[in-house]
This record gives C-alpha cells, structure tokens and sequence, in this order.
C-alpha cells in the first residue's frame, strides 16, 4: 500500500518521501519539511496517535491525513481531536484518497495566503530618513515597495515640501539601479531657454557661449534614476523630446546629430494637477499618460499629523547632532503646538521650524517659546480665522455645488455656466464628467 500510494501521488506531481515506521517518519520530517503527512494508526513500534502529535510539534500547521481500519469511527475522530485533519476509512480507493489529498493541499495553500496577507498588511515599511508612523505614509511605502524593482515610470504627486525627493531617493535606493546614478534636476531652477540643452547636453558651437561640447542629465543618469521635479513646469518644446525619450529611449544632443541610446529610469514629481494643465492645453496628453504609469500622491501634513511627533524628534536629533548643541527634548507643550498648526509649508516647514528653534533655544529643552510658527501669513488675523470653506464642506464637494450653482443660474446653459466660473468649456466638460452631470453641448 505505502508504494502504491507513492506511485499515485507522484504521478501527479508530488514529491513524496515514504517511511515503514514512526520513527522513520519523523527523522525524514526533521530532514524534508512536508506540505502533507498521509499516516496510518496502526503502526509497528511508536503507534499512529502519538506519530501524529510528534509530527504537530515539529511543524503545528502541517496537515495530517489518517488511514483506519481498525476499532470504529471513534478512533479516526479520537485522531482528529489531537490534530489530523481528516481521515479515510480502508479500504479506500485511490480516487478517495486522491481526492482527500488535493482537498486538504488546497486548504493549506489558502491558509497560507491568508497568512501572507495578514502578515503584508501588518508590516510596516522602514526606508532610511522617511519617517512614516500613520497609515497613510506606510501606504505609500507599501508602493514603494512593490514598484522599486521595476523599470515603470513614475509620478509623484503632492504639495510642495511632502517629501517627494526622499520618495524619489528611496524608489532608487531600493531598485535594481541602485548602484547607479541618481541624477536629480528641478525644472523651475532652470531657464526654459537653457532646461532643454541641461536635460539633452549640447555639441560645441550648438549657441553662442558652447564653446565645448557637453553631456546632459539623461547621460549622466544612464543605467540609473533620473529624478525630474516640477514636471508640470517643463516648456512645450522639451516635453516633445521628453516623450521620446520615455518611447525609445533615444535623443540627440542640442545642435548634434548623433543618436544616443540611454537606459535611464524617470521618477517625475509634480505639485500641480497636470490634469487641469491638459484642458488648458499646457501639458502634452500622450507625455501625461507616459508619465502617469505608477502615479504616487503623496499626503500633505496636515493629513497624517501623527506622524508630527517623530518627525520632529527625527530633526531634533539630527540638529542637535550637527550643531553640537544640548538639548535634552521637546516638551509636552511644545509638541501640542506643532501638533495644532495647519503646516502649510508641510514637513519642510516643520523642518525649518525645529531647526530655527534649536539655533535659537538656551536652555535644555525646546519649550513653546522656542516654536516659531506663521499664524497669520498674509492675510489680516480676521482673515486668518474666517473659515475658507463652509462647515463641513470639502473643496472638492464645495467647487461641485459651485458647478452646479452656475448651472442653474444659467439655466443649464454650459457655455454661459463656464462664463460664470471662469472656465473655458472644455474645463467645464470635464469637471461636469466627474459629477456625473451629462453633456449635451448646449
């Protein structure tokens, strides 16, 4: 029976190891960890009951089918209180057992797989200076973590001073490019006139002044990350070359003619809605879609102020480290400060903010003395406190009632609806699609 069980088993593609004994059985469990034990009860030496809880200590979630033909029923259950997870009655016929086999293999791998689930979702993500506590910031390190082995494209979004180069830094860090270069270029730093020849390099004699040639950001980053922030800033004219380059990974130097073949991976980052830049036509459609193939939107602050508290330790220690200073903490009360600001400026300006106090702090401790914050800007302090949106209201749920109020004050009219919010048409198409308001070109 043991070799016409291992015959069977394997023709189906099964490893299977056989034992003539408990004590075989369990020196080949320590050697061969098993995904199945089939056993029987009756068994010379070591009998089948105590085989089975032997087998459950070295491996508990290991499961376990037993043979009987012995006593009754009552023996295959006595088998199951202590951990079989069936059994089959002899004479049993192969399909039977086959049948157990496959069954019981199918609810351990699903076991499994709940497991592995159970385990991702409580696993938190640690990347090197990010610190991300809340559910919302592992949520984007969860991406992180599923995307940084790949060559996609991707878009990082969010206010400015979230943190999307330390986004960027980390996708690299942990890709397969790692030991390349992580080329970084802001488009707003860079005239609209010299970004082109930064990003593509130029031959000597491309312009007045290029009086040798010079290699761009893209050669330098190849068989590397390219970071490109303030994507939605890029001319025209250079986001042309851009797409290519994400197309074909081709391009020539300004004023040269030679092709020259890059393999550079792109992260863009943005803290504009390049999607309200394609209906004011100041963003190339098939560049965004380029572009958009892994998005990452990064929340701002004041969305994760849980997060504060070891943000703040973080640079604390870091500032103190770098200026040699002696500083103990940050009180209680200081921490219930930052904790109620709206941080507009986002985890930069939290930055600053502790960097500021411990520049200026005389004592051990960072006290609420020592916080600066901005708690009027530019407006009046009537201003300030005046709420910018109605109680309860979203920006988003407040610009569709606004939608819907020129609607009606135009008498469904869309054109002159878009007069009245200032919009061009298509503008107005688009935010009609999202509030599933029909288009009739009126």
């Amino acid at each position: 029976m043991r070799r016409l069980l291992e015959i069977s088993l394997a023709e189906d593609g099964h490893s299977v190891f056989v034992a003539s004994d408990a004590e075989a059985g369990i020196k080949c469990l320590r050697q061969e960890p098993a995904d199945l034990i089939v056993t029987d009860l009756k068994l010379p030496g070591m009998n089948g009951l105590e085989f089975l809880q032997e087998a459950k200590r070295l491996n508990p979630s290991v499961p376990v089918v037993v043979m009987t033909a012995y006593g009754t029923v009552e023996t295959a259950v006595e088998a199951m209180k202590a951990g079989a997870s069936d059994y089959v009655l002899k004479p049993f016929s192969m399909a039977e057992m086959k049948l157990v086999v496959s069954k019981e293999l199918d609810v351990q791998r699903v076991r499994d797989e709940n497991r592995s689930l159970k385990e991702a979702l409580g696993k938190r993500y640690h990347y090197q200076n990010i610190v991300a506590r809340s559910a919302k910031m592992q949520d984007v390190l969860a991406i992180i973590e599923r995307v940084a082995h790949m060559n996609s494209t991707v878009l990082l979004g969010g206010e400015s001073g979230v943190g999307k180069d330390l986004i960027a830094r980390a996708i690299h860090q942990n890709s397969r490019r790692a030991s390349g270069p992580f080329i970084k270029i802001n488009s707003t730093a860079i005239p609209d006139t010299l970004l082109e020849s930064e990003l593509f390099g130029f031959e000597r004699g491309a312009f007045t002044g290029a009086i040798a040639s010079k290699p761009g950001k893209f050669e330098l980053a190849d068989k590397g990350t390219m970071f490109l922030d303030e994507i939605g800033d890029v001319p025209a004219p250079t986001q042309v070359k851009l797409l290519r380059v994400l197309q074909e990974r081709e391009f020539e130097r300004l004023g040269g003619t030679k092709t020259l073949k890059v393999d550079v991976r792109l992260i863009a980052a943005t803290n504009k809605d390049l999607r309200a830049a394609l209906e004011q036509g100041t963003f190339r459609e098939d560049l965004y879609y380029r572009l958009n193939v892994v998005p990452i939107d990064i929340p701002p602050l004041r969305d994760h102020k849980e997060d504060i508290p070891d943000l703040a330790h973080h640079f604390l220690a870091r500032f103190i480290r770098d200026n040699e200073k002696e500083i103990e903490k940050i009180t209680p009360a200081a921490l219930k400060l930052l904790m109620d600001y709206h941080w507009p400026g986002n985890v930069r300006q939290l930055e600053n903010t502790i960097e500021r106090a411990v520049a200026l702090s005389a004592d051990p401790v960072i006290d609420v003395d020592d916080i600066h914050l901005d708690s009027t800007g530019p407006r009046s302090h009537a201003a300030a406190a005046a709420p910018v949106l109605p109680e309860g209201m979203t920006l988003e749920q407040w610009e569709d009632e606004m939608i819907r109020e020129a609607l009606r004050r135009a008498n469904g009219n869309k054109s002159q609806a878009a007069r009245l919010l200032g919009l061009s048409r298509n503008a107005l198409r688009y935010r009609l699609s999202k509030i599933g308001v029909p288009d009739d070109n009126s």
